[in-house]
């Protein structure tokens, strides 16, 4: 089997699953109480807190542990929208193709009556920076772009849209969800003032994450109950699974030169067999996405019959978001970057992880064109484009 979904989620690192299983058996101890046992677990929690940090350029008091990017998002742009809506300050910029945890959060504060200014993104898949600064107003409180894309994989100037939002003193944050672990991150040289990031999207445990907050950025809690988090976030902390966050977001960056070295020429190497596919083009700027990143449409196929076809032959892949795994509907990071409806149906996202190899990429760039040339050779939508009934997009 060769695994290409790591956007969707990664395999625990060893030494991140050694971590978890020895504090599960031996340090189980409620970091809240007083007796020596507790403590225990408290310094452990205190110790991946200040190991988060460090990975980001932030200080250990800045870090908030959450469930995930999902409820971090939440928390962060909800707090903005609180903050502002208390000044008068009820407008929020955003993007097209951000997540849903990010899309449906704003849909929600648009009902409450937010203004929501959803920018665009372009074909190549990048937010233009005078865009962000020139739809900036007054009122607004928040900009929250995400640092890389999900799907397409794109790279944002992320380091240029914080430090407008400095100038013009507008709380700025980012979904880094795929970025984190993954690229060189550092909030400070960054501009960021809050940042989500997930630990099964860099070899950590599902179900566990966080928020960075800068000092003396307001944040409120969303789940009451208990002071945990310094009253940030009620609920007894998951120590085992933040120590393995902690593990896993350490080797991550430690070794995020030499994993990159390695995946982006082999990344390279899929999208060149894959642009030898007839009337196929690849999502988003080619080079400014993430090292793992391969995102390609195909005119004339589904995507859904491609993934499943692929996966008899071994090779695990999607067509966009695994959040968004079970609609129909065409992807809306497609869509927002210009793709039509019957060419963003056709999509294949590879997300390649440290341990493919040239050989592996070889296999998934014949098995591709195999796949798509046998859908393509019953397809009523392929056989009028050939037939000159149709004009072809790609």
């Amino acid at each position: 089997m060769i695994y290409a979904d790591n956007a969707a989620t990664t395999k625990m690192s060893a030494s991140a699953v050694e971590v978890m299983a020895g504090l599960i058996n031996e340090t189980y101890g409620n970091p809240s109480s007083l007796y020596g046992f507790g403590q225990k677990a408290k310094e452990v929690l205190e110790d991946a807190r200040a190991k988060v940090a460090s990975a980001i350029g932030a200080e250990p008091s800045e870090i908030i542990f959450t469930s995930g990017g999902s409820e971090a998002d939440n928390q962060a742009i909800i707090s903005a929208a609180e903050f502002g809506a208390r000044k008068g300050k009820k407008h929020i910029i955003s993007t097209k193709f951000e997540h849903h945890a990010v899309l449906h959060t704003l849909n929600r504060l648009e009902k409450e009556g937010f203004e929501i200014t959803l920018l665009d993104v372009h074909e190549d898949g990048l937010v233009r920076v005078e865009e962000v600064e020139n739809a900036i107003r007054e009122d607004t409180a928040l900009v929250t772009v995400m640092y890389a894309n999900n799907e397409i994989g794109t790279i944002q100037d992320i380091k240029a849209i914080g430090k407008i939002c400095r100038d013009h003193n507008v709380v700025f944050h980012t979904d880094a969800v795929q970025a984190v672990g993954h690229i060189r991150v550092d909030v400070k040289e960054d501009n960021v003032d809050m940042l989500s990031a997930s630990a099964h999207k860099f070899h950590g445990p599902k179900g566990t994450g966080f928020l960075y907050v800068r000092k003396g950025v307001y944040v409120r809690n969303l789940i009451d109950g208990g002071a945990q988090e310094k009253g940030r976030r009620a609920g007894t902390e998951n120590v085992p699974g933040i120590a393995a966050m902690a593990e896993a977001l350490s080797e991550s960056v430690k070794d995020i030169d030499k994993n990159s070295a390695h995946l982006i020429p082999i990344r390279d190497r899929i999208i060149n067999g894959l642009y030898e596919i007839p009337h196929s083009d690849i999502n988003g700027d080619r080079n400014r996405r993430l090292p793992g990143n391969i995102n390609f449409c195909f005119e004339g196929i589904e995507g859904e019959s491609l993934l499943l076809l692929l996966d008899d032959k071994g090779i695990c892949a999607s067509s966009g978001s695994a959040c968004t795994s079970g609609s129909l509907d065409p992807s809306h990071v497609l869509l927002a970057i210009g793709r039509v409806h019957d060419v963003a149906h056709g999509s294949l996202r590879l997300s390649i992880g440290e341990d493919i190899t040239n050989d592996d990429a070889d296999y998934i760039i014949r098995s591709v064109k195999e796949v798509v040339e046998y859908l393509r050779s019953f397809s009523p939508v392929w056989r009028d484009l050939q037939a000159g009934k149709t004009s072809f997009i790609l």
